[in-house]
């Protein structure tokens, strides 16, 4: 295999009739046309340690869904996964470049995660589809590697990736993991790229509180804090 970071990109010769279906490319959120959104620093994305106890608890309880699994009796696991299937009968992935490009597509929830990758390698162009990758979540860092029999076994829903779930990719060729690298999908797809919702503004003013309601006012609040004082308290304000 030549080395791709020597050669041009290829221009792939795929047409519309080539692409997969029903999906959706996102821009990657400094590229886009909406300059408002600030240049956030790297610390703004370090998980709290909130964040991470969170994750953690997540993990966990995967983890001992896992272990008591082959514990729970075949016709409680079959009523289980029949409740799962029944109420997100699809899931929707978003898999996220190095570059924050993310790609879209809903699949069944009865599905594995070699159609997740299988769609992937699908959307790359023709000079980077023969380079491995590999999908995971973050945080905690899980693999979802089809050679994890742990894995490629389990339905998406048994992954917990309902419903709805963002992976990352990463490459084996450490070139293509560049922030500053163009994620490598077809031509064509990225021609339908479209840009992220914005982001929640914290900035806004207040709305009014309703007509007609003074629980927000001023003397409201002194004469809640008033009711509220104790009376050995008052009695020794007085002295």
């Amino acid at each position: 295999m030549s080395d791709n970071t020597s050669t041009p990109q290829s221009t792939s010769s795929a047409n519309s009739s080539d692409l997969p279906a029903d999906f959706k490319v996102y821009k990657p959120p400094l590229a886009t046309s909406n300059t408002n959104v600030p240049n956030l620093p790297d610390s703004y994305f370090t998980p709290t340690a909130a964040d991470l106890k969170a994750a953690q608890a997540t993990l966990s309880a995967r983890t001992q869904a896992l272990t008591n699994a082959p514990l729970q009796l075949r016709a409680a696991r079959e009523a289980e996964e029949k409740a799962k299937r029944d109420r997100w009968p699809n899931i929707t992935i978003r898999v996220k470049f190095p570059d924050r490009t993310q790609l879209e597509k809903v699949f069944p929830s009865t599905d594995k995660i070699r159609s997740i990758y299988a769609f992937v390698r699908s959307s790359l162009r023709d000079d980077v589809k023969p380079i491995k990758f590999i999908l995971y979540q973050t945080p905690p860092k899980r693999d979802l590697r089809v050679s994890d029999p742990n894995v490629r076994d389990l339905t998406l829903a048994q992954l917990q990736l309902a419903p709805s779930s963002i992976l990352m990719l990463r490459f084996e060729d450490e070139h293509l993991n560049s922030t500053q690298m163009p994620a490598p999908i077809l031509p064509l797809m990225l021609e339908q790229a479209i840009d992220l919702p914005a982001p929640l503004r914290f900035d806004a003013e207040p709305r009014s509180p309703p007509s007609g309601s003074t629980s927000n006012t001023p003397t409201s609040n002194a004469q809640s804090t008033e009711r509220k004082i104790p009376k050995w308290l008052k009695a020794g304000l007085k002295k």
